[in-house]
């Protein structure tokens, strides 16, 4: 099984990120999905895939990326350019162009797992400023599979089980 873990919109903040990729020694691929707003070459986001957002100035960032893990393709993206805000459909045509299986953006800091169209789209919440909920959020998924395993996680008090999801993608 593989392990990605996905974080979002901490800006500025520097030990969280660090904290994080300490606390989960066993997992494969960092993600950041936008809005750290820290140069591109910040230590702290050495190791961390990386995407600009709407409040990351600094040059370097890619808009969007695309990965494959575990036979798994994963559009990484802010969400801003996408109005992911007001609707999951502008999303979710670029991830069909891209061939993704599993969508994960920011931009909202509204914590989101949800199946549409064969696609699994999440969004980890914030560790900085949540909304919507009061615990500040990233995610780990095990990818197995077509089987994602979706585990959540509180930066203060680890992982919240009663969140805890299994979704099946479409191969």
């Amino acid at each position: 099984m593989k392990k990605v873990l996905v974080v979002s919109d901490s800006h500025g903040l520097k030990d969280p990120l660090t904290a994080i990729k300490e606390r989960h020694p066993d997992v494969d691929v960092f993600i950041h999905c936008g809005d750290s707003e820290l140069p591109k070459n910040d230590e702290v986001l050495e190791g961390y895939i990386t995407v600009g957002g709407n409040c990351d100035f600094h040059p370097g960032y890619p808009e969007e990326e695309l990965i494959e893990v575990g036979g798994i393709k994963i559009f990484v993206t802010h969400g801003h350019l996408y109005s992911v805000k007001s609707t999951l459909m502008n999303i979710q045509y670029r991830a069909r162009e891209l061939g993704a299986n599993v969508v994960c953006f920011g931009h909202s800091h509204l914590l989101g797992a949800e199946m549409s169209g064969g696609m699994l789209f999440l969004n980890p919440g914030s560790i900085r400023l949540p909304r919507g909920r009061k615990e500040r959020t990233y995610l780990i998924l095990g990818i197995d599979g077509n089987n994602v395993e979706l585990s959540v996680y509180d930066y203060e008090r680890g992982e919240l089980p009663d969140l805890h999801r299994v979704f099946s993608l479409e191969p």
